[in-house]
């Protein structure tokens, strides 16, 4: 009988192995370039980003009715843009697709506690995922420019798919230790990049889109000053 190999014994079939593998690296590295081309430039910190009306603030899971760490770390940082003027109405956006689940109601009382006023928070009760927040933030909201804010690694992510849903923005990354949920997380990444890239090349509708919210041009219109 005779036995099967899956290495070519020619030299040709040898070089086309190669080939094929390099191929295979530069597609799997593709949109992962793509997001760093699009977003590099605009990542900054509270201090020196620019100001814009609007800071989306992208939902990241609950404990118990309540944000996780990571979560509340994005919610801290933008308690921290609204307080340096940064910002004046923060866009919450998460998962609400059951009843004892809502993740923008939780975020809604974590930016009040830290002196974010009710009036200038509004909230996307489905932002399922990246892309379809900044679609419903762009199309149901009518944001046109915004500071995002989420962790490091997945900032970029959030950037180059704004950038493609029509919303002009700067991000501001929430740097973590390098725990595992922080391993995993630059992991999910590497994954999720060829998403994003299909995602931006053939603009699907959100899983929910609905009609256009008021929300964000009223918070604006009442927000005097700071």
């Amino acid at each position: 009988m005779r036995k099967l190999t899956l290495v070519p014994r020619s030299r040709r079939g040898k070089r086309r192995a190669v080939q094929a593998v390099m191929l295979g690296c530069v597609l799997a590295l593709a949109p992962a370039t793509w997001m760093h081309a699009v977003a590099d430039s605009r990542i900054r910190t509270v201090a020196d980003v620019p100001a814009q009306d609007v800071a989306v603030v992208f939902g990241a899971g609950l404990w118990n009715g309540r944000p996780t760490p990571y979560l509340a770390h994005r919610l801290d940082t933008a308690a921290e843009l609204y307080r340096a003027g940064k910002v004046r109405v923060v866009l919450v956006t998460g998962d609400n697709s059951r009843a004892e689940y809502d993740e923008p109601d939780a975020m809604r009382t974590y930016l009040t506690q830290r002196g974010v006023p009710d009036g200038r928070i509004v909230s996307d009760y489905a932002g399922f995922d990246t892309w379809d927040s900044c679609v419903r933030a762009k199309k149901i909201f009518g944001v046109d420019r915004a500071v995002l804010v989420t962790q490091g690694f997945h900032i970029r992510r959030a950037l180059a798919l704004c950038d493609a849903a029509g919303v002009e923005s700067y991000g501001v990354g929430v740097t973590e230790p390098h725990d595992s949920v922080w391993y995993y997380g630059g992991a999910r990444e590497l994954v999720a990049a060829g998403k994003a890239a299909l995602d931006a090349a053939i603009e699907p509708d959100p899983t929910f889109l609905g009609p256009r919210e008021p929300g964000v041009t009223e918070a604006l219109a009442s927000a005097v000053g700071p």
